[in-house]
């Protein structure tokens, strides 16, 4: 196998690979029977090997067939969140060099909106849908290799802390993390997916989309994420649900205001990935759904998984599990709390950056080892326990304060739906700010006697910001390089208050 659509081959043709988002059920037969139309009417419109195309989407079975149909004809896959504004989505364009966009209009008005735009129109009918294409630009394409270390997707980081990249990532990293995937959840052709967790980002598009075909099982398909349509999913059969925390957060605020104690469903296999899991909601999540939540590591970088825990050995704790199986951990300059950054090497690791190799080559040690930028400690037993972000970490009066821990105490507060917590520099210090949204009113003031109680003084925030909402990334990460700018006004007020008081 040296292709990511190579995944399909082999399975029971009457097997149910997908239930999309309209129920439409497709078989593996019938998936392989969209994939190859896809393929012919790609071919047809002038997609070529080694041509970058961009896939402006939401979860469905088309997006699931042009991924597999793009891989089929050699062409690179540059997916992209159909929620993506004009600037981002014409940015993505022009740095790729795409031939081509595709647009899944049925499912998604945000990429119907933008398929207008592009001028991109159908091609012709799958048996999932419509293939909307755009006119083709003249573009080169690049070489293409016989073997999976051929080039597959590139997909572009979030720029959640600076500018977006474009990662490179290989068949093989994708087969590879499949198969790691697949091991460590011991997933079989019994399992359906929800798939609420954009399939555009790294987590839902290799972690979940192509595991779960590897495995033989089926795709539930969920356009975008709601707390009451992840419920309904489960019930209707969903063995398996991954998600990011802010998600989680969200069902437990669901599941509060409808007075939901318990979600009784066929979940066997709960993951939580994309930034760190609060212990206190996933003591909350485990008693809803009476199921382990297992916690993960991963990024782009990383096509995305290089640690979870174990079904054997259920987490009692915030640890992210041990590295995968042929993946090799170690930390930089550990410091004397053995907190370092997070070094990482193996196949899942990417090629590069595209059109960027200043950035490929800071990326890397000597000696092969990606830099993740995340801070980590590594337990005698392999357990690894991230940190923080190295560029996050706050120097706040020559302490060391790592926002993670912050933001768990503060989401231990009964009134705390979301917490983000960042550094300010002022006056050469950093000040510690906190941004939260509450389900229940709370001040200020209750919120930093909370923190005083399981905090050293010079951890509690400067100033907690009070909102409606946080800006978040189409996953459900919180932006935290836009907070301060965002809340600029309220900052400003803050800050008056300190100084009159």
């Amino acid at each position: 196998m040296h292709r990511i659509h190579h995944l399909i081959d082999g399975k029971d043709p009457a097997t149910l690979a997908i239930i999309d988002h309209d129920e439409t059920r497709l078989s593996y037969e019938e998936l392989r029977g969209a994939v190859r139309e896809a393929a012919r009417m790609l071919r047809a419109h002038g997609v070529r090997p080694g041509d970058r195309v961009v896939v402006l989407a939401e979860n469905c079975a088309t997006y699931a067939a042009v991924v597999l149909a793009l891989s089929d004809l050699d062409a690179w896959i540059v997916p992209l969140n159909a929620r993506a504004t004009e600037q981002e989505v014409d940015t993505v364009i022009a740095h790729s060099g795409a031939r081509c966009v595709i647009c899944t209009s049925d499912v998604s008005d945000a990429a119907r909106a933008h398929a207008q735009r592009l001028g991109a129109v159908s091609s012709g009918q799958l048996s999932c849908g419509s293939l909307v294409i755009s006119p083709l630009r003249e573009e080169t394409p690049e070489p293409v290799e016989a073997g999976a270390g051929q080039v597959a997707a590139i997909l572009y980081t979030s720029g959640t802390s600076g500018a977006p990249k474009g990662v490179m990532l290989t068949h093989d990293n994708l087969l590879f993390t499949a198969n790691a995937s697949k091991q460590r959840r011991q997933a079989t052709a019994a399992d359906q997916s929800l798939v609420v967790l954009p399939g555009t980002h790294i987590f839902g598009f290799s972690s979940i989309i192509l595991t779960t075909l590897l495995a033989g099982g089926c795709l539930r398909f969920q356009p975008r994420f709601d707390p009451a349509q992840v419920i309904a999913g489960l019930h209707s059969g969903a063995t398996m649900l991954s998600g990011v925390p802010q998600m989680f957060a969200l069902i437990l605020k669901h599941c509060k205001d409808k007075g939901i104690d318990r979600v009784d469903s066929g979940l066997r296999y709960l993951s939580s990935g994309g930034s760190p899991l609060d212990p206190s909601w996933k003591r909350r999540v485990e008693r809803i759904f009476g199921c382990p939540i297992h916690n993960g590591y991963g990024l782009t970088e990383g096509s995305p998984g290089i640690a979870t825990t174990q079904p054997e050995n259920p987490p009692q704790d915030d640890s992210v599990g041990p590295a995968l199986p042929g993946i090799d951990v170690r930390l930089d300059n550990p410091g004397a709390d053995g907190v370092g950054e997070l070094l990482a090497r193996g196949r899942n690791i990417m090629k590069g950056y595209y059109r960027n190799p200043e950035a490929t080559a800071q990326a890397f040690t000597p000696d092969g080892f990606l830099r993740t930028g995340d801070l980590a400690r590594i337990e005698e037993d392999g357990r690894i326990y991230i940190v923080g972000r190295c560029k996050e970490v706050i120097i706040h009066s020559g302490f060391n304060v790592y926002p993670p821990e912050i933001e768990a105490a503060l989401n231990a507060h009964p009134s705390v739906t979301q917490a983000a917590v960042v550094g300010r520099a002022r006056d050469g210090n950093e000040d510690v700010l906190a941004f939260v949204t509450l389900r229940v009113p709370a001040t200020v003031a209750e919120l930093k006697a909370h923190l005083g109680e399981t905090l050293v003084r010079y951890k509690i925030p400067h100033h907690i910001v009070v909102t409606d909402a946080l800006p978040e990334a189409a996953t459900g990460k919180i932006l935290k390089h836009k907070l301060v700018r965002a809340f600029a006004p309220e900052l400003a007020q803050l800050d008056l208050e300190a100084k009159n008081a």
